[in-house]
């Protein structure tokens, strides 16, 4: 299959602190992806970069077979991004702010509407940005970045915030756009990347510690779950062996 996402060896250091060393990684057209991590793996970083945010430092990333430092512009324009925390304007509505996306985007009312129904947030459209939960803020970011319907979805933490009702309704979410993009998720919850996703990248000190299906980071590491791979790879740890 053709790859949607490359990294050739890619670094990102801030003086004397290496953030992401030397990652090559690649992703596919069918792909849910997680990076699976502690907080500060470089998980945030490697999202930033690949969307365009971020330079590297070193190393090259491609977005469809485009040098993304080259053609951002083309580059940019494959990848719909929810990042960490849904920094979105406060003062707006949350209709104003959806229809402001879309034309950015390019794409039209039916493209809004559609994302609304996705993310499931009719009933929040007139509200301010301001005035909403966590939750809601989650599903507002969530809505932005499939209003173009793009082929490549960046979501760093993606259920941060959401109840147990409204995560289970966004993981379904995921797991039914898998067939037609590429999807990589940023995370820290075991469960989120064993059932949502088909391939997990287990990183720590901004490095590749593990790819692979569950059962094949298991092989790797020895283990008999992905909790005792995760502490085993991210802390030098052996629960229960």
């Amino acid at each position: 299959m053709t790859e949607t996402i490359k990294l050739v060896n890619v670094s990102k250091t801030y003086s004397d602190i290496v953030a992401v060393e030397n990652f090559n990684f690649a992703a596919e057209k069918g792909q849910i992806i997680a990076l699976l991590g502690p907080n500060g793996a470089g998980k945030s970083t490697l999202m930033n970069m690949i969307t365009g945010f971020l330079a590297p430092t070193s190393g090259k990333i491609f977005v469809d077979g485009l040098d993304i430092s080259q053609y951002p512009e083309n580059a940019k324009e494959k990848i719909g991004f929810l990042p960490e925390g849904s920094p979105i304007y406060p003062d707006m509505s949350v209709k104003m702010f959806l229809k402001y996306m879309a034309d950015i985007r390019g794409v039209g009312k039916d493209h809004i509407t559609k994302a609304v129904h996705i993310a499931n947030i009719e009933n929040v459209l007139h509200q301010k940005i301001e005035t909403l939960s966590k939750g809601y803020l989650r599903r507002v970011g969530f809505a932005q970045s499939v209003i173009s319907n793009p082929n490549i979805l960046l979501l760093d933490e993606p259920t941060d915030g959401l109840d147990p009702n409204q995560k289970a309704h966004m993981r379904n979410l995921i797991s039914k756009m898998r067939k037609n993009k590429t999807i990589i998720i940023s995370t820290h919850l075991l469960d989120e990347a064993e059932t949502v996703c088909n391939r997990i990248v287990l990183i720590n000190k901004g490095k590749i510690m593990a790819d692979g299906t569950t059962k094949d980071i298991l092989k790797q590491t020895k283990t008999k779950s992905l909790e005792k791979a995760f502490a085993k790879l991210t802390t030098g740890e052996n629960k229960g062996e």
